[in-house]
């Protein structure tokens, strides 16, 4: 069931990770459909020997649901790593047992972790053993203006308002005036920057 989902920021990762943990509780293909959302910090700790404690506890509250690792990469960020340029530390500690229970656990458990696309290929070069437990890698690319546009107007309906005509214009412009550079680049979160302009 393990999944990538590689992506900028404000794609729907997340959104679509809680559906698919309802979904996925509906089909009774996990037994509780929750969803646990961390990040690296939620995983690796300050001292050796205890991230496998604290991993583990983050998976024990993800049994029978989803566990969600955002920008996931960064677990292996300021890594120590070996001669042969695998991870070790706490960053290999974090990913040992996320691993095993990954494979413990694989019929009651979909670990997804998501992040940039590059990032996360080079996340799973790192270690063969998580490549091979992550069947399915799910790219989700950024919004077009006219996507970033009507997702807008329905924060806008949400909230019970209507645009009149001077608002489409401003918005409309404003976002033509956005450069092709800004939209490709890390900086831009796509929704979550809808959200911040709404």
């Amino acid at each position: 069931l393990h999944m990538v989902f590689s992506g900028s920021p404000g794609t729907g990762k997340t959104t679509v990770a809680r559906i698919m943990a309802r979904i996925y509780h509906r089909l009774d293909i996990l037994s509780k459909g929750q969803l646990v959302e961390v990040d690296r910090s939620g995983l690796v700790a300050g001292y050796v020997g205890q991230t496998a404690t604290k991993t583990s506890k983050v998976i024990d509250k993800a049994l029978g649901g989803v566990l969600f690792i955002d920008e996931a990469y960064a677990i292996a960020d300021n890594a120590e790593m070996t001669i042969d340029g695998s991870l070790s530390g706490f960053a290999k500690e974090a990913m040992d047992m996320l691993i095993a229970q990954m494979e413990n656990h694989r019929d009651d458990m979909l670990v997804i972790m998501a992040g940039y696309q590059d990032d996360m290929k080079n996340l799973l070069k790192l270690n063969h053993g998580l490549e091979s437990r992550i069947p399915y890698t799910i790219n989700f690319p950024n919004f077009t203006r006219d996507e970033l546009i009507s997702i807008f107007y329905r924060m806008m309906t949400n909230d019970g308002f209507e645009a009149d005509e001077s608002l489409k214009e401003g918005v409309e412009k404003y976002f033509e005036g956005l450069s092709d550079e800004f939209l490709k680049s890390k900086e831009f979160s796509n929704a979550r920057y809808v959200r911040n302009l709404y």
